[in-house]
């Protein structure tokens, strides 16, 4: 039955689903994961690089985590050539918002904004719905920091911590247990890598990855500008020293 509807995404089928949206959301399911994660004095944002060879040429940007503005960066799970295009559309419209009131984009507004992009192409014909996922984060003098997911069908929801990609089920099943564990605090930024990491070797499919196939970010307050934030992404050897803690901490 389901072949006769799944050609089309401006078709219901009798079961009242989009079969091309939820292949999407599949494609992103076979993505690298990524991770993020809501600090006391920050927020983290943790990927899965999938090396495909050894003789690739190593990036020379990130290719999980990218910009928007000086307040919102993101990460991307699922097709990277579909994301490039929601990237521009972010970037576009957080300028057009300072240009006319010379103030920051709130979070929540861009990420709407490219939720509807998205939803726009799931009600058209002869369009398809992107293959990607996104976790927004960023900061606003509203509502502080905030942690944002989004889907293909141009859903997208708020979150304290939650995973994206490749066994997403096995990571949020792990936060759950290991996130403010016991009703404890929220974590800070050097407890929440140190987190982030455990959850990222629970969704790998191999053991004893190197730090070449990990991508941490975090964003946190700019201690010397106040109610400023400033983004850094792990080196290698800064992701090698993560590393050897989560050791240190499971043997």
């Amino acid at each position: 039955m389901a072949r006769r509807y799944d050609s089309s995404t401006t078709t219901f089928s009798p079961e009242g689903r989009l079969h091309q949206v939820e292949y999407a959301i599949e494609a992103i399911n076979n993505a690298g994961t990524c991770v993020g994660l809501k600090c006391s004095d920050g927020i983290i944002l943790a990927s899965e690089r999938k090396v495909t060879s050894k003789l690739l040429a190593p990036v020379k940007v990130s290719e999980k985590t990218y910009k928007i503005d000086s307040h919102c960066v993101l990460s991307v799970a699922g097709l990277s050539s579909d994301a490039s295009i929601l990237i521009n559309q972010a970037r576009l419209r957080a300028q057009r918002y300072m240009f006319q009131y010379q103030e920051p984009i709130p979070i929540e507004q861009i990420v709407e904004t490219i939720c509807n992009y998205k939803q726009s192409y799931t009600q058209y014909g002869g369009l398809r719905p992107f293959g990607c996922s996104f976790l927004f984060a960023g900061y606003d003098p509203h509502f502080g920091m905030q942690l944002y997911q989004t889907d293909p069908s141009g859903n997208y929801s708020g979150w304290q911590a939650t995973v994206i990609g490749a066994n997403n089920s096995s990571g949020k099943s792990f936060l759950k247990n290991e996130y403010q564990k016991d009703d404890g605090p929220v974590p800070d930024i050097t407890e929440g890598l140190k987190l982030a990491v455990k959850v990222l070797n629970k969704t790998m499919d191999s053991t004893g990855n190197g730090a070449e196939k990990y991508e941490l970010f975090y964003m946190k307050f700019n201690e010397e500008e106040e109610g400023d934030v400033e983004h850094h992404v792990l080196t290698e050897e800064e992701t090698k020293k993560v590393l050897e803690e989560v050791e240190k901490e499971g043997a």
